[in-house]
């Protein structure tokens, strides 16, 4: 009994030591520590919950901070995935989708992307009370799964790939602007044709 219990205690440790959690016990690790949170809908439900799970993790959430995650739009959509011979809908799929970007100094966009999750559920027109309970449920999985997706996302990032990317965008900026300068300096050199004047008749 001794030597199983030890044995169980000793995979446990070495699974722990992998990186291994079980589902709903463990955060992921966070490359970024401090983060700003941007949306259109500022107390809505998907930016409180990245809110949360980011601090949960570790992270400050803070204004004026170096990185700002703004979540740009948030759509849900719902269609018709089956018939019943009756032609009423059986089967429901809702679609979830957030585009997102992560912008840093100058509000320079770094990285945009977005997240997308589908489900479909079993709509019974005979038990319409039922059928809102599910679709309730339904979508309450699908924003927990968007949140879980996001946190997923931001832990793959890293501070030295913020860096990076802060770095180009600079880059690209200021060669924009040279550009730019150029052409307008051409344009003011460039001599202003006068209107060609056709002599009336």
């Amino acid at each position: 009994m001794i030597k199983r219990n030890l044995l169980v205690l000793g995979l446990a440790t070495l699974l722990s030591a992998c990186g291994f959690h079980l589902r709903g016990t463990g955060t992921n690790e966070m490359g970024i520590k401090e983060l700003d949170i941007k949306a259109r809908d500022a107390y809505g439900q998907t930016v409180n919950d990245l809110r949360s799970a980011l601090e949960r993790s570790g992270v400050k959430v803070v204004a004026g901070a170096p990185y700002t995650l703004n979540l740009t739009k948030e759509d849900e959509n719902q269609r018709s995935a089956t018939y019943t011979g009756s032609a009423r809908s059986s089967e429901i799929e809702l679609s979830l989708r957030l585009d997102y970007t992560i912008t840093g100094d100058q509000q320079r966009v770094l990285i945009g992307d977005h997240m997308d999750v589908q489900k479909i559920y079993v709509h019974d027109s005979n038990n319409l009370a039922g059928s809102d309970q599910e679709s309730a449920r339904v979508r309450s999985e699908m924003h927990r799964e968007l949140i879980q997706r996001m946190m997923l996302s931001l832990s793959r990032i890293t501070p030295a790939q913020l860096e990076q990317l802060q770095a180009q965008a600079d880059a690209k900026a200021r060669a924009d602007a040279a550009a730019e300068a150029e052409a307008q300096r051409i344009r003011d050199e460039t001599p202003q044709q006068s209107p060609v004047e056709v002599p009336a008749q």
